[in-house]
């Protein structure tokens, strides 16, 4: 991991075309402003995460869904 010190104002470049910026902080709590290309999703970690679950969620579901299937052919043909 990469660790930087920004002050308020300041940025830092990922790639040639995402900037992060830091636009305040307050107490603990830090501003931050992400400038990056429309293809390129940004998420809150854990927002992230969730999205991630969720499609590992349906993905097992097709899974269980085409076995199913699949057995239903392999019982309804006979021999």
């Amino acid at each position: 991991m990469l660790v930087l010190t920004r002050k308020s104002n300041q940025s830092i470049m990922i790639g040639d075309n995402i900037e992060v910026s830091v636009l305040a902080i307050v107490g603990e709590k830090v501003r931050i402003g992400i400038q990056a290309p429309r293809d390129v999703p940004v998420f809150r970690k854990e927002v992230y995460l969730e999205i991630q679950d969720e499609s590992l969620a349906a993905a097992n579901d097709v899974t269980a869904e085409v076995d199913a299937a699949l057995q239903g052919l392999g019982e309804s043909v006979g021999p």
